[in-house]
């Protein structure tokens, strides 16, 4: 069922932009992580692991997998793109953007509404996901 926030009274003009630009973007990864995916099954690209030895790993806890895997932790997938099984991680990656994506959007909208309390939050937000995904801002160890 999808709802049409463009016919609510109640939804102001930010929300139906961020809500338009979520939903491009969640389609947009989806179809990436969809034809990423077939990419790999299809054997397009070479796995760094091969689909035949890929449930030896399954039992696995995270990091015997890294360790029998030769593989580590963080953006280091970034390097392994070029791999079928690692090329899907980019979709993921899109997929977590998003968000960044339809704040810095909405950004221009704030300021030209002089409105410094959103803008902050929209500056702030946008710097702390970028922190968290750069693993500067790490929580939790």
């Amino acid at each position: 069922m999808s709802y049409n926030v463009g016919s609510n009274p109640y939804v102001t003009e930010e929300q139906r932009i961020y809500a338009q630009w979520l939903g491009v973007g969640w389609k947009t990864g989806f179809v990436i992580m969809v034809l990423f995916f077939l990419l790999y099954i299809s054997g397009a690209l070479p796995p760094y692991i091969p689909l035949d030895q890929v449930d030896k790993y399954w039992a696995m806890s995270a990091p015997e997998y890294l360790k029998s895997a030769q593989l580590h932790t963080g953006w280091s997938w970034i390097y392994l793109i070029d791999r079928g099984d690692f090329l899907n991680f980019g979709g993921i990656a899109f997929l977590a953007i998003i968000t960044s994506i339809c704040f810095l959007r909405l950004l221009p909208e704030f300021i030209r509404q002089k409105d410094k309390i959103f803008t902050t939050i929209v500056v702030l937000e946008t710097i702390i996901l970028s922190l968290a995904a750069s693993g500067i801002l790490v929580v939790g160890h």
